[in-house]
């Protein structure tokens, strides 16, 4: 198990009976790096068109990334926050998963993303992944809504999105490769993740965290 750290954040952790959720550490992102080399998108479909994006190769590439996870554990306000997890299964670091808040003292609503080592996909691990987040928007922060979104063409994450009981919620479009395409949004409300909610997710150190990210704790259960 990871070290103690004094920023409250990385110590958060989530539990479930095939996988954990723990703080995006220096030392866990290192970890991560060889499977970050090894996710390199040669063919469609393409991915977001972001700091991250996983079609270009090389070192920059994994700098970049490092550098994107840096800022954002950085740039945490009471109006806009990202927690970020790295994914460990037996152990060894396999993907990442974070939860991204904007005025959630105001709207109580928490967005999601994620990626899966490639070799690891078509396990359900992605679905577990979620559901571990979703524990902690619903139960440890107290959320009201969640949302997804994802290329029409990604059907791996809207398949999730569909199992997990959430319903469309519109369309937009982002670019990718410079081209636009059409994203398919998804919305989970308290109440519907409640009809499917687990029992066997552990929650650790959220009350501590809460302050970081301005959230009152009368306002959650975690």
């Amino acid at each position: 198990m990871p070290t103690s750290s004094a920023y409250p954040p990385l110590n958060v952790q989530v539990h479930t009976p095939r996988l954990s959720l723990l703080g995006a550490t220096d030392e866990l992102l290192e970890r991560l790096i060889p499977t970050v080399r090894k996710g390199v998108v040669t063919e469609p479909p393409w991915p977001f068109d972001d700091p991250a994006s996983l079609y270009a190769d090389g070192p920059e590439r994994e700098w970049r990334w490092l550098r994107g996870i840096w800022l954002g554990r950085g740039r945490v306000t009471e109006s806009q926050w990202r927690l970020y997890f790295v994914v460990v299964v037996d152990g060894e670091p396999v993907g990442v998963q974070d939860l991204i808040g904007v005025d959630f003292a105001t709207f109580g609503t928490v967005t999601t993303f994620s990626w899966l080592d490639p070799d690891l996909r078509g396990r359900g691990l992605g679905k577990e992944m979620r559901q571990a987040v979703l524990q902690l928007a619903f139960e440890g922060l107290g959320a009201r809504e969640s949302s997804s979104d994802a290329f029409f063409d990604n059907h791996a994450s809207n398949r999730v999105s569909q199992a997990l009981g959430y319903v469309p919620n519109g369309l937009t479009w982002d670019t990718r490769r410079g081209e636009p395409a059409r994203i398919k949004q998804w919305l989970l409300t308290r109440e519907q993740w409640a009809e499917r909610r687990r029992d066997d997710i552990e929650l650790v150190a959220v009350r501590e965290c809460l302050p970081v990210l301005g959230i009152e704790p009368a306002h959650s259960e975690g």
